[in-house]
This record gives structure tokens, sequence and C-alpha cells, in this order.
């Protein structure tokens, strides 16, 4: 909770607990990474053309690209002056919901296994007749799989948005189930098993989907109870 925020209402009941007040200019930054590098490494795998390997990675990175400028017109909304509507108050929060579960999951889902489809693939390392052979490295995709685990720490330490949305409980379980169906879906695909890796990857982002439109309409409701218990100075 921000320092000097109100905690209880003008009726004596305690107010909903709001995330903090964020910088947009921060997640405006990051929308600018999560378009153009998920966006050019699809477009990247679509030009080298493996299809049957590449074919669901290729999607989460066009989906974790499309919805950093979800997130950047939910952000574009905020507004805190006095015109401002219980809906523009909530923009940074609800577009860093849709960056956090809509961007950053996929993305995280779909670096292990493009990473093990560049250091592998025969097409990307076809070798010339004088140069040396050198075997591919050895489960190379485990280093960049290792970024789900501070998106984990952010996530379960009470720095992610959906934190102040949902319960502790149902917060581990979302994460839990986060993590399980991404490491799952990764097994499917080195089993060659890609129908599986499809259905596996559909319910995370399908879960993830669901969440963040529950979230965003669960900040919209905290937001004007707030407001309402407790109107805004330029308001009283």
């Amino acid at each position: 909770m921000a320092k000097g925020r109100a905690t209880v209402g003008v009726d004596g009941v305690a107010l909903p607990v709001l995330p903090p007040r964020r910088d947009a200019r921060v997640w405006a930054r990051l929308i600018r990474v999560m378009f153009y590098t998920p966006g050019f490494l699809a477009l990247l795998l679509i030009k080298v053309g493996e299809p049957t390997s590449f074919g669901i990675t290729v999607e989460l990175l066009m989906l974790a690209s499309a919805a950093a400028i979800v997130g950047g017109l939910f952000i574009a909304t905020e507004a805190d002056r006095r015109d401002a509507d219980d809906a523009s108050r909530t923009g940074v929060w609800s577009g860093a919901l849709v960056l956090e579960l809509l961007a950053v999951v996929p993305f995280l889902c779909a670096i292990p296994s493009l990473f093990h489809e560049i250091a592998t693939s025969a097409l990307l390392h076809s070798k010339l007749p004088d140069q040396v052979n050198v075997s591919p490295l050895a489960s190379s995709e485990l280093l960049p799989a290792m970024a789900i685990v501070p998106f984990m720490v952010y996530q379960l330490a009470g720095f992610g948005t959906l934190h102040f949305v949902v319960s502790k409980p149902l917060n581990w379980a979302i994460n839990i189930a986060i993590l399980i169906l991404i490491v799952t879906s990764y097994v499917a695909y080195r089993q060659g098993m890609y129908f599986g890796e499809r259905i596996l990857t559909g319910l995370l982002i399908l879960a993830m989907g669901v969440t963040v439109v529950f979230g965003i309409f669960k900040l919209k409701q905290m937001q004007m109870d707030y407001t309402r218990r407790y109107p805004p100075d330029d308001d009283k």
C-alpha cells in the first residue's frame, strides 16, 4: 500500500487494498521491448520456415507482441485529474495485468522451445564444406528457461498486480498452474507431441485471458468502492 493512502472510508469500514501508484513511463518502455522483440523473433522464424517445430512458438511470440499493444491502450487511459473516472484511474494497473499475463507469460512459454530449435536446427546450422563439426549445446534451453524463476518471485512476493486482485492462496494456485503448464507443454514439445503441446499451451493462454478479464473488472470495482467511500480531495 502506498504511503499516506487512506485505509478506512468515511463510513468507518476498511477500504479495498489497491495496488500502489506506478510510473506509466516505465511500463511504456516495457511495451516497446515486448512489442519489437517477440514480433521480430516471430518474423525471423517464419522467414526461416520450420513450421512443425516452430508453429506454436511463433503464435506465442505474436501473442506477446500483440498483447503489449493492448496493454499500452489501457495504460494510455490512465488519469488522476479532477475529471478522471474509476476506469481511467485503473489504466496502469489494468495494462500491467495484460502485460504480466498475456505478454510475459506467453513469451516465457515460448523461450525454451525457441532456444532449443535455434541451437539444434539443421536448417539454421547448415555447414560449409570446410566448417568444423561442433555438436549442439546440450540442454542449452535450460539457461533461458531460468527466466521463469524471477517471474515467479515477482508474482508470489507481492510485486505482481494479480496479488492485489485475488486472495493469496488463489494467487499461488494460479502461478503454480502457470509453471506446471509451461513445463508440461515444453515436455510435450521435446517428445514431439505437438498436439498435446498445443492443448496445454491453449489451456495456459485461455486461463490467462480469463484471469486478465476478471482482474480488469475487479480493479475497476475496487476503485469504484474506494472512490465512493473515500472521495478524492478535489471531489469533496
